[in-house]
């Protein structure tokens, strides 16, 4: 038993520290998933949007604190009460999700390690499991160092939690796991390879044979049955290929202009996905570069989910000389977590990607 709990004290320590780590790099990418999670489809919990943001920098940070106090064995009885409590609510939020097909992405670990939702909730069946070894052998839960070092220990965790969360905030995310991070082509992230697997589809054949109802599973081969066909129906039980990029799009006035913009070799591109809540200020420091950007020959467009009346009164308000096009808003709160944010791009190449804090350290040739 001693061996065993020390087995899961590792897995289980070294498990939420990770898990919480990734999502503190991108404290905003897991307020997105938990609006999801507070929807009125899923949890009705619409009272908590505003304040996705701090529940998701705290959430995040326990998290940490906790796999940390465990390996330390800090604080133990509340350490291993938290643990358990949070792992059964998780637990829950994941078989919730995968049984009713909700949220189709718990966030885990962000966007590291995409996660479907059964294999969510398989991986917080096994992690339950090892923290109730725990709860039930704390006994070996033995503490590493003094009572003082241990809280010293823990306290330079949370500053330093705090210090990475105060630097993504006003910056961007320190790695970028996305696929529109700098150096990715977004035409080759929208492209399927040749040799890329389709779906697999089970097809479902009832026939009505010497009056009796039966049915035949085939891969699409129509049956050699001596009946009269019923009905069709189709399973899908495999999905096909999906490209990293398949929602990207830039449109206005019902017309595509993706491939257009995606060939120019100096463009520049202002994100800001929803006007509602976009940092107004931050477009202060956009104007200067982009009409610098211009002055160097560069296209420079805005890409918003906002209407065209919101992103005319924008342009008209702070002098922008340039257009906004639409976009999807799920989309462009993936290709940057500033609102708003620049972008460089090079025949669909990212070059450089800010938030509108770092403005000033936007350079074109």
């Amino acid at each position: 038993m001693k061996i065993l709990v020390g087995i899961s004290r590792f897995i289980v320590g070294v498990l939420f520290i990770i898990s919480g780590l990734i999502k503190l790099n991108d404290p905003v990418g897991f307020s997105f998933k938990l609006k999801d999670y507070f929807a009125p489809e899923v949890l009705d919990l619409q009272f908590l949007v505003p304040f996705a943001l701090l529940i998701a920098i705290f959430v995040v940070i326990f998290e940490v604190l906790v796999g940390i106090a465990l390996l330390l064995g800090y604080l133990r009885r509340f350490t291993l009460w938290s643990l358990l409590l949070m792992i059964v609510f998780f637990t829950f939020l994941t078989f919730y999700s995968a049984y009713f097909n909700k949220v189709t992405d718990c966030g885990c670990f962000g966007d590291a390690i995409k996660l479907t939702p059964w294999e969510s909730f398989t991986k917080d069946v096994v992690l339950l499991f090892f923290i109730l070894i725990l709860f039930f052998g704390k006994k070996y839960i033995q503490p590493f160092f003094t009572r003082e070092i241990r809280s010293i220990l823990i306290f330079a965790s949370f500053i330093g939690c705090l210090a990475i969360t105060y630097y993504v905030l006003l910056h961007l995310p320190i790695i970028d796991f996305r696929p529109y991070k700098v150096g990715a082509n977004i035409s080759e992230g929208m492209s399927v390879p040749e040799d890329a697997p389709g779906p697999l589809y089970d097809y479902h054949w009832t026939f009505n044979i010497n009056g009796e109802e039966k049915t035949i599973t085939t891969n699409g081969d129509y049956p050699q049955v001596d009946g009269e066909l019923i009905n069709t129906e189709t399973e899908m039980i495999q999905e096909g290929y999906t490209p990293p990029i398949h929602d990207f799009s830039i449109e206005r006035d019902g017309e595509d202009f993706t491939t257009q913009f995606l060939e120019e070799e100096k463009l520049v591109v202002i994100v800001a996905y929803s006007l509602g809540n976009t940092e107004k200020e931050g477009f202060v420091p956009i104007k200067k570069i982009t009409d610098d950007a211009i002055a160097k020959g560069y296209r420079v467009i805005g890409l918003s989910a906002s209407s065209q009346e919101m992103t005319g009164l924008l342009v008209e308000r702070y002098n922008l000389d340039f257009k906004f096009y639409f976009c999807d808003e799920t989309t462009l709160k993936t290709i940057v977590r500033s609102n708003p944010g620049i972008l460089e791009l090079n025949r669909g190449t990212i070059k450089q990607k800010l938030h509108w804090g770092d403005a000033h350290k936007f350079k074109l040739p």
